[in-house]
């Protein structure tokens, strides 16, 4: 009989550590299929560039070549307090981590107390008599204690462990969440920056517009001293004049307003930041677009939300794990004497220990309730993670789209322009000639500024393309950079 007891005893502790160590309830998680195109539709035939997996990575904004651009680009994780708030949320989602893995571990309590009482002559038997009968009363007690608690509850059914799994899957999406964010802010400087530059090149334009249309103020005033034009030339010369004044004056308030978005973008005061006029001249660069397989891997919203999925998986292992009886052990000791002088004194120990198993045998459909919404949960983020993959092929395919039609459109505007212009110098020659009137030189001069115009504005409309695309891209990210689940739990 004590040679089996033997046996047993080490079988059920390989028994136990089987159990803590191997049963964890709930599925298993596997990443859900999505339908992915073998090409994009608005590249083919129009290749920007040859796809290189290492064309696109880090500061993709190096690829218009722009120093000023490159350095409010830096400034934007270092100063952004939106981006801060993105990393806070990260900090925070490892933190719930490691409090998740501690419930791995035993809690143990120590401490030390000193009680003096005195019990109530009015209740029980008094404490003793004298040799005389007379009643002696209670006396008080000094009682001191080092008390030290253990309590642990093995992971039978691995609900700890399915918690540590959805902790360390939503700290993974959290850092997903936070490199969204600061591709987001850096696409909308990037954008801020074009648009600010195309406005000066507006202002340019209606500056140097202006300058024309004083000389040809300044020729109708010498045509009417001459008696060759008549009065109204020369209101309608004053009138075209002050309307191209009106309007490049109109130009600074978008331009003040969107220096001041880029202020706030770096972390500066509006008050305090200020870019010197630029105007915009390059044009969009190619950018290696590569295969639609590829951007499943390269878009961070994407991997946040694929690891979401992880994160409300596990969740329904956490709901079903309450179905099982929970196992706990404790044990309490330490020291405890009416003196200090034996406290520490071997009689004055005192200890129990002992195991306790409870179940819940009714609650009402609670366990079952909080099961369902767990699968509900996990079927959300299921769709959320195919509807960002829907949304991402969406946005590189509009992108590439605008960038391929505003090129088009582009082309043809510049043979506006250029029409435009000549039709300004053989109606001018007309007027100088004395064949038409001068409305008919307005005419001509207000279309070719609008021609200019609209032709500065589509070169601002491609740049912000460009930055989209780049953007839909995932801007040279990849899933390798999401911290792997040791990283997400590290302090």
């Amino acid at each position: 009989m004590r040679r089996a007891r033997c046996l047993v005893g080490p079988a059920l502790a390989a028994g136990l550590a089987a159990l803590v160590g191997g049963c964890a309830v709930g599925p298993n998680y596997t990443r859900p299929p999505v339908v992915t195109p073998d090409t994009y539709k608005e590249n083919a035939g129009w290749k920007v560039a040859e796809p290189r997996d290492d064309a696109l990575r880090g500061s993709w904004w190096e690829l218009f070549g722009d120093p000023q651009l490159n350095a409010l680009e830096q400034q934007v994780s270092i100063a952004n307090q939106n981006l801060m708030v993105a990393e806070a949320t990260y900090r925070e989602a490892r933190a719930l981590v490691r409090q998740a893995r501690a419930a791995y571990f035993p809690t143990v309590t120590a401490g030390v107390g000193y009680t003096r009482s005195r019990q109530s002559d009015t209740l029980g038997s008094p404490s003793g008599t004298s040799s005389s009968g007379r009643t002696v009363t209670n006396q008080p007690v000094s009682t001191f204690q080092l008390p030290i608690e253990v309590a642990w509850t093995p992971d039978f059914w691995g609900r700890v462990r399915r918690a540590v799994e959805s902790g360390r899957a939503s700290a993974q999406a959290s850092a997903g969440d936070l490199e969204t964010a600061r591709l987001s802010f850096q696409a909308e400087l990037a954008q801020d920056y074009f648009q600010l530059r195309m406005l000066d090149a507006q202002k340019q334009l209606l500056d140097d517009t202006v300058t024309a249309f004083t000389t040809a103020l300044q020729l109708t005033r010498n045509r009417y001293a001459s008696g060759v034009a008549s009065r109204v030339d020369i209101v309608q010369a004053e009138t075209q004049l002050k309307t191209t004044q009106a309007q490049a004056i109109d130009v600074g308030v978008a331009r003040a307003q969107t220096e001041h978005a880029i202020a706030l973008l770096i972390g500066q005061p509006a008050s305090t930041f200020s870019l010197p006029p630029a105007p915009l001249t390059m044009t969009p660069p190619p950018v290696p677009v590569g295969v639609p397989s590829a951007l499943l891997e390269r878009r961070p919203d994407i991997a946040a939300a694929e690891r979401r999925m992880a994160a409300t998986n596990a969740q329904i292992g956490i709901a079903i794990a309450a179905y099982y009886p929970t196992v706990t052990l404790s044990f309490a000791g330490g020291l405890e004497s009416g003196s200090v002088s034996q406290w520490f004194t071997w009689p004055s120990r005192f200890w129990s220990v002992g195991p306790s198993i409870t179940e819940t045998v009714y609650d009402g459909g609670l366990r079952k309730a909080q099961t369902d919404e767990a699968r509900a949960a996990y079927d959300g983020s299921v769709a959320a993670y195919r509807q960002a993959v829907l949304a991402a092929f969406q946005g590189v395919e509009d992108n590439l789209a605008a960038l391929r039609i505003l090129e088009e459109e582009a082309r043809v505007q510049a043979e506006a322009v250029r029409a435009a212009q000549e039709s300004v110098g053989l109606t001018t020659n007309q007027y100088k000639a004395g064949v038409v009137s001068y409305l008919n030189v307005i005419t001509v001069q207000t279309i070719a500024l609008n021609n200019q115009i609209t032709a500065v504005q589509l070169l601002g409309r491609r740049m912000a393309a460009a930055v989209l695309l780049i953007q839909a891209l995932g801007g040279g990210w990849t899933s390798d950079e999401l911290p792997s689940p040791t990283a997400a739990s590290a302090p």
